[in-house]
């Protein structure tokens, strides 16, 4: 299965994801990604292999995870940046003053799957804090502006930096 590609968060954009990475800051782009992308886009990446998803070629990751409470297997499309061999992800839900239910699932249960078009496999999530958290959330938001004002909206919640470590 190999690992999940690795992608710069301080690779230069060309014109298509510049554009695509100032839509996902406007609200109901943000809505439509948080509430129809993530139904949609498992089933499409699944189908095509990776190809095809509702965000066309930002760097997505499927998260397979096991919910909390149901213990049943959910996937999540999620952007994600790479620090490494670390994967990285920001439990943001567009600025939702709620963490998303993937997130609580992680923590709860820190043995994913991560799966994209050209590679994927087992990982173990764990959240950082403090400087870790700063240095990475630096880079989240270099990577993708947006995730500033995710902040902005989610009021009081401190959004989550999580990194999933591969798991040979």
């Amino acid at each position: 299965m190999g690992r999940v590609p690795s992608y710069d968060p301080l690779r230069p954009k060309g014109p298509w994801l510049k554009t695509l990475t100032w839509a996902a800051r406007q609200r109901p782009f943000t809505w439509y990604l948080v509430n129809v992308g993530n139904k949609v886009d498992p089933v499409l990446m699944r189908a095509s292999g990776g190809r095809l998803k509702s965000t066309f070629n930002a760097p997505t990751v499927l998260l397979t995870h096991t919910g909390a409470r149901s213990g049943q297997q959910r996937s999540t499309p999620i952007a994600y940046f790479t620090d490494g061999d670390d994967v990285i992800l920001i439990a943001s839900r567009g600025g939702h003053r709620n963490h998303p239910a993937w997130y609580h699932n992680v923590l709860a249960n820190p043995e994913v799957e991560l799966w994209t078009k050209g590679g994927g496999g087992r990982y173990r999530v764990a959240e950082v804090k403090d400087d870790e958290r700063r240095r990475l959330w630096d880079l989240a938001t270099r990577f993708y502006p947006g995730f500033a004002r995710y902040q902005e909206r989610a009021g009081d919640r401190v959004i989550p930096v999580v990194v999933c470590t591969p798991q040979d």
